[in-house]
């Protein structure tokens, strides 16, 4: 699990964030079985390499897909620059190095 201390997305950068979120595709999806630690390490993976992603949460009803998006968040250390119905787009920056 990781903790950041990064301040929060300006509505300037979180605009830009779903601007090139726009033509992305999910690359993790958090199925049935909900959020295991193999999931949080795909996404740990994929936030490392990319910074922005798509998260498709399927087979959950929307009180439930927001608490999973923020269990995602919080599990990566990332945050909710959007989530449309079952998608939702995560931004952490990668480490430097």
């Amino acid at each position: 699990m990781r903790n950041t201390t990064s301040t929060p997305l300006t509505e300037q950068q979180k605009r830009e964030f779903r601007t090139r979120g726009h033509a992305l595709k999910p690359i993790v999806t958090v199925g049935h079985a909900g959020l295991s630690d193999a999931v949080i390490r795909e996404i740990e993976l994929s936030l490392e390499h990319h910074e922005l992603m798509k998260v498709r949460i399927s087979g959950a009803g929307r009180e439930e897909r927001g608490n999973l998006i923020a269990a995602v968040c919080k599990a990566c250390g990332a945050e909710t620059v959007q989530a449309i119905g079952n998608i939702a787009l995560i931004y952490r920056k990668a480490k430097a190095g």
